[in-house]
């Protein structure tokens, strides 16, 4: 799956207890349910006890704890976007002092006080009297400044104190809508999650003890197995690992644990604490939207985001069945989900190679098959002709003493036929020689008229015209050499002669 919707492990400001939907992400229950004895998969009931994966207040799971009513006066349905694997948890709201505009898919605690916030932002960005003359004017811009960019404070009034501007603020520029992919597991099947902050070798490599321990924080129960899904590969050296537990019952029959149950006990205060010791940052649960919670979802547009950019994303969703709509706030979340897509561009293109490997494979494999099987046949006609052979000895000598049967008499009758109608002049024989006859003609004919001619390529022949070229001057240039040499020679003789003359006068 390429992106996950997540609520984090340890996320605060969640709706209180929430009931655990079947199959979806969060539910919309409205009462809180515990379960009755230790590890206890039959229907809630309010009891006060508490078991292995009962009495604790399901957090939600997925996009975040669940779309209920809350315990307080929040109705909203977030927080923020959260550090899932997701683009965050739409989680519920808690507290009942909600005074900014950030929080996904989030609504006003109090209307006094989300009246009050935009009061004061807009004195801030259009309004400050914090200075009385004309330097307000240049605070307004500055605050804008900041509201476009999403930091800072916005300082406007000496008595009252200054607004804090943050990403989800309606002003803020650095906002996109993207698109992540939903979960298709059924809460039946009990995937859950859990982000580990180590590497993926070292959970391979580790993975039997990490097995053990997870057995561990359940309980030690014998009759709970924890297995092991998929382990993938997360930015910032993390690792998702997905795990799912099964339960065995006495009469030998087993079952997965359901994904809101085993996720409601790993939310527990002293369950978080050791699966933090282990190394996770991050528990949720994989299990599909129900068409409820999905329609909730697109209703209500993110916090800060225009409806009508929302409305837009909606009508520009590639696939509605299995994409959804997730607001990118910020820079960090930005780079969040580059990396999170470079990490799956690069797991796509190691699925690729690793595909081209088989492919190559197979392909040799079947040229070998190939030549095997055209060598097999040639054996297979060799052995038939071998075969036929010996029968046909092994009948003859079976057959040596007797007289011919009428059966081999008409055989023998049909063959002479055969080869009667074969020898005819203008059966097959006669047609063959005939075309033979033409075929010898052609050839005949064509080596007659056949002349031999070569032809040159023209970068070859200039190629060679230009060596001859140097051949040639060359040869110019040692026939130079060679008669200034010989002059030089005949003047030598002439000067050794004119020598032997002077000295045969003086002898004289």
């Amino acid at each position: 799956m390429a992106f996950n919707f997540g609520a984090p492990a340890g996320t605060s400001g969640t709706a209180a207890a929430t009931a655990a939907p079947a199959g979806g992400f969060g539910g919309f229950g409205t009462t809180t349910t515990t379960a009755g004895s230790a590890f206890s998969f039959s229907a809630p009931a309010n009891t006060g006890t508490t078991g292995l994966f009962g009495g604790t207040q399901n957090k939600g799971f997925g996009f975040g704890t669940g779309f209920g009513t809350t315990t307080g006066s929040s109705t909203g349905l977030g927080t923020g976007l959260g550090t899932g694997l997701g683009f965050g948890g739409f989680n519920t709201q808690q507290q009942q002092q909600q005074t900014t505009l950030g929080g996904l898919f989030s609504q006003p605690t109090q209307a006094p006080t989300q009246s009050n916030q935009l009061i004061n932002t807009a004195s801030a960005l259009s309004a400050p009297t914090l200075l009385g003359d004309e330097r307000d004017a240049i605070l307004a811009k500055w605050n804008q400044l900041q509201a476009f960019w999403g930091t800072g404070k916005g300082y406007f009034n000496n008595n009252i104190p200054p607004v804090e501007f943050t990403q989800e603020n309606p002003f803020c520029r650095f906002k996109a809508v993207g698109y992540s992919c939903m979960p298709s597991n059924k809460d039946e099947d009990g995937l859950v999650v859990l982000v580990f902050n180590k590497k993926e070798t070292d959970i391979r490599s580790q993975q039997q003890q990490l097995v053990e321990s997870l057995h561990k924080v359940l309980g030690g129960n014998q009759t709970l197995t924890v297995n092991v899904e998929g382990i993938k590969t997360l930015p910032d050296d993390q690792t998702e690992v997905v795990i799912y537990v099964v339960e065995r019952s006495p009469n030998g029959t087993s079952r997965r644990v359901p994904a809101t149950t085993l996720y409601a006990h790993f939310e527990q205060t002293n369950i978080k604490t050791q699966l933090q010791q282990l190394g996770v940052t991050l528990s949720m649960t994989r299990t599909e939207l129900s068409p409820a919670q999905i329609k909730q979802l697109l209703q209500n547009p993110p916090a800060g985001v225009d409806p009508i950019i929302w409305e837009q994303a909606k009508v520009d969703n590639p696939d509605s069945e299995k994409l959804i709509p997730v607001p990118m706030v910020g820079f960090k979340e930005l780079l969040r989900r580059l990396k999170v897509q470079d990490q799956m561009t690069k797991q796509h293109q190691t699925r690729l190679d690793i595909i081209s490997e088989d492919i190559s494979e197979l392909q040799k494999n079947q040229t070998t098959t190939m030549a095997k099987i055209a060598q097999y046949k040639r054996k297979l006609m060799d052995l038939s002709h071998r075969t036929l052979q010996v029968l046909i000895k092994q009948e003859i000598q079976r057959k040596s003493g007797y007289a011919i049967q009428a059966d081999e008499e008409q055989l023998r009758v049909q063959l002479d036929t055969i080869q009667c109608e074969l020898n005819a002049p203008t059966q097959f024989k006669g047609r063959l020689n005939e075309l033979m006859s033409q075929i010898r003609m052609q050839n005949h004919f064509g080596a007659v008229k056949s002349e031999e001619r070569y032809y040159i390529d023209a970068d070859l022949l200039r190629e060679i015209k230009q060596h001859l070229k140097q051949q040639q001057e060359g040869l110019s240039h040692l026939i130079s050499i060679i008669k200034d040499d010989l002059e030089d020679i005949k003047l030598v003789e002439h000067g050794l002669n004119e020598t032997i003359h002077i000295r045969g006068g003086g002898f004289s």
